[in-house]
């Protein structure tokens, strides 16, 4: 719900929370209207707030400024906490982890993103289903490239223009190559498995296949035109809890 430049209200997903001065919370939030946002909360860091203020929280807010260029101030009451789920599983925690501090690192300031939003709130809200989580996951980043512009064309073969028989990617221009295209470059290639086409569901081995092919344009394409500013490690973590199931 829209007020004037200087008040809004929305609800959001909690992605850092740092403290500010005595009792305060800095707050950045992934709001469904306005992107990602940040703002004070006063008495954030107090016994109250603190509990509530953690990362993954679903949260209602109305944020206050007297310009709209300033920081401003929020209030912030919980919809939902995620944090419970989060604690009961290794791979739930680093999984919420990863979402929060790559949509921390990519998203730009103030900018919204309503349909990745609503993604990741879907994917946050199957926290705890580990059978799940690592799939639902592989497609909340490859829309997390689409949405910022860096998405992987599959639609056909970069160099036949054939849609059968695809089976990798270019790392130069994102866009799928089949078996008959690739010839002698076959060994610069990425690996496109079938679950990044959609074919059904794949098991553990295949998706951290699938997410290093993703982690290369986050790594090589995203985070150079974010200022060459290293991709979140909290990903890594949750590779390597799903390897650990292998």
């Amino acid at each position: 719900m829209e007020g004037t430049a200087m008040e809004w209200s929305d609800q959001g997903i909690l992605l850092t929370v740092r403290r500010h001065g005595e009792s305060g919370a800095i707050i950045d939030v992934f709001t469904e209207q306005h992107g990602r946002h940040a703002g004070v909360v006063r008495g954030g860091a107090g016994r109250r707030m603190a509990p509530v203020l953690q990362p993954g929280a679903q949260l209602d807010l109305t944020w206050r400024a007297r310009l709209e260029d300033h920081l401003g101030s929020y209030q912030a009451e919980p919809l939902r906490s995620r944090a419970a789920v989060a604690l009961n599983s290794r791979l739930a925690l680093a999984g919420l982890n990863a979402v929060c501090a790559l949509l921390s690192f990519a998203l730009p300031e103030r900018e919204a993103h309503l349909s990745l939003y609503r993604r990741s709130e879907q994917l946050l809200d199957l926290l705890g289903q580990d059978d799940l989580w690592p799939l639902a996951y592989l497609r909340w980043e490859m829309a997390l490239l689409e949405e910022l512009g860096f998405g992987i064309d599959l639609s056909s073969c970069a160099v036949t223009g054939a849609s059968e028989g695809l089976a990798y990617v270019s790392p130069k221009s994102g866009r799928a190559v089949s078996h008959a295209g690739a010839g002698d470059w076959v060994d610069r290639l990425l690996p496109l498995p079938p679950v990044m086409l959609g074919q059904g569901d794949a098991d553990d081995a295949e998706i951290l296949r699938a997410l290093r092919t993703t982690g290369y344009f986050l790594e090589a394409k995203l985070a150079p035109a974010l200022g060459n500013r290293p991709v979140p490690e909290q990903r890594g973590r949750f590779m390597d809890l799903i390897a650990r199931r292998l």
